[in-house]
């Protein structure tokens, strides 16, 4: 096989229709565009969503709600949960990832003050309420 045998397979490829070339073609005068109209005009065509001067439906319908864009999708965890981890371990998000306590798409962490803890821990980068920091910093941990 050469560079000058190579061809499209037969069929694949379509002539163009050649409109306006007099009106023994067939598609003379008005080149298949019909008489007068919007779409019959240079540039002319219906924009997206016109329904023909019918109220289109994204006015129609009532619009509802708000979506906040700013909105931060936290995973929540208690105190007791982090009993779990050995003593003195630094914990951040990664590190609960690996524990399968954090899974799928989230902003950040937050621990709340549920449950009792009786090792130490450093928290990284994870959120804390006011309950939690208490029982975390009465055991001896820390949080930056």
């Amino acid at each position: 096989m050469q560079l000058h045998d190579l061809a499209p397979a037969p069929g694949s490829r379509k002539k163009r229709k050649k409109v306006g070339r007099g009106p023994g073609s067939g598609m003379g005068k008005t080149s298949t565009r019909g008489h007068k109209g919007l779409k019959a005009r240079s540039g002319g065509n219906v924009r997206p969503g016109f329904e023909g001067g019918q109220m289109p439906i994204y006015r129609r319908l009532p619009k509802r709600g708000f979506f906040n864009i700013f909105k931060t999708n936290n995973a929540v965890l208690n105190v007791k949960d982090l009993d779990r981890f050995e003593d003195g371990t630094m914990i951040d998000i990664d590190a609960l990832r690996e524990a399968s306590m954090v899974k799928g798409r989230v902003d950040g962490v937050k621990i709340l003050g549920l449950g009792e803890i009786t090792k130490k821990f450093s928290l990284k980068n994870i959120l804390v309420s006011k309950t939690a920091k208490e029982k975390i910093e009465s055991a001896g941990g820390s949080i930056a």
